[in-house]
């Protein structure tokens, strides 16, 4: 519940709330569509419960609406050290030239070498203050480029559950962590807001609202908690971005816009303030920053004090999202990744 405090939206602290255990999901529902979805409607000022089941009854009519075919990656791989050590190592996303930024469990150096099945190999090119590496990935040598990197990925490697479910991957995981239309391979974690959808309710929206996508490969920095003071001085991650010609004009054109996850959120709100369709989004959106293209969002419950969480308040202001989060405790949501659902309208 929210803790008794003077509330202010520059500070950290007020973007804090305590979650039961048992309300975070460590397994999602099935079918998908099952999973309760919260109603905020801003003009009525009202809460609605319902299940993603009924999700068009609530849709806006003028609606276009705009998803992330961003497919995970089994980024998680466990090999040894030269020293014969184990490791384990996080992919994170491609940089320049063959050069790729991962997180690696345990000490490692400049010019350390890590050695995994497949003939994977890694080496250590530069060390980051934030704890992250840049490396070169090989296989017999050869240096790797993105798509044959994934390739061996996807054989040895496990899908990056996020850590607060605390447990292991399962098989089922391959199918239930991705969205049905995951598309192009970057992401290391599902935009989870999708992961509600059921091929009958894509099906029905699709026949009765016109829908895009574009594309947000969604990094390992959105797990990030915010550990400073004020907001404003957390230094954002930036995550690849690439809106398609079609998904553009439709943009352009739509009448209302709802983005189904906090990813499509930010990549259309970039768009909108700088024009571009291809590039690093590193837009932090808060109640200092508000959505200027945007106007409804589905998307599930976030951590305390998360930039996701405070995405949230850029729409509905810091108290009314404290005051709805308490609201999906009391009633019992779950809660994180493979939790439950809200849709602001």
């Amino acid at each position: 519940m929210m803790k008794n405090k003077e509330l202010n939206p520059l500070k950290t602290s007020s973007y804090d709330y305590s979650l039961p255990k048992e309300l975070i999901a460590t397994h999602p529902v099935y079918p998908a569509d099952s999973a309760k979805l919260l109603v905020y409607n801003r003009v009525e000022n009202k809460i609605t419960h319902t299940t993603f089941k009924n999700l068009l009854d609530f849709i806006p009519k003028d609606s276009s609406i705009f998803l992330n075919d961003t497919k995970v990656i089994k980024a998680r791989i466990f090999g040894t050290k030269e020293s014969g050590g184990r490791v384990e190592l996080l992919f994170n996303k491609p940089l320049f030239m063959d050069r790729y930024l991962v997180m690696i469990r345990g000490k490692v150096k400049v010019g350390t070498k890590l050695f995994f099945e497949y003939d994977l190999s890694v080496e250590v090119l530069e060390v980051n203050e934030d704890g992250s590496r840049v490396v070169h990935f090989f296989q017999k040598d050869k240096k790797l480029d993105f798509l044959s990197l994934v390739e061996i990925l996807n054989k040895i490697g496990h899908l990056p559950l996020p850590p607060y479910m605390n447990r292991e991957d399962e098989d089922k995981d391959n199918q239930d962590y991705q969205t049905l239309f995951a598309k192009n391979y970057g992401a290391v974690a599902a935009p989870t807001a999708s992961l509600h959808f059921t091929e009958e309710l894509l099906e029905k929206i699709n026949q009765n609202f016109p829908i895009n996508y574009l594309t947000l490969h969604v990094g390992a920095g959105t797990f990030k908690p915010v550990d400073v003071d004020e907001i404003l001085s957390h230094p954002m991650h930036s995550e690849y971005f690439e809106i398609g010609i079609e998904a553009k004009k439709a943009l352009d054109k739509a009448k209302k816009v709802l983005a189904v996850g906090t990813t499509v959120t930010r990549t259309i709100e970039y768009y909108a303030r700088t024009n571009k369709i291809q590039g690093e989004c590193d837009l932090f959106l808060n109640p200092l920053n508000k959505p200027i293209k945007v106007d409804y969002l589905l998307t599930n419950f976030h951590l305390p004090k998360s930039t996701l969480i405070m995405l949230i308040a850029s729409f509905v202001g810091l108290e009314k999202t404290l005051e709805i989060y308490n609201e999906a405790i009391k009633e019992r949501y779950r809660f994180y990744s493979y939790g439950d659902g809200m849709l602001i309208i």
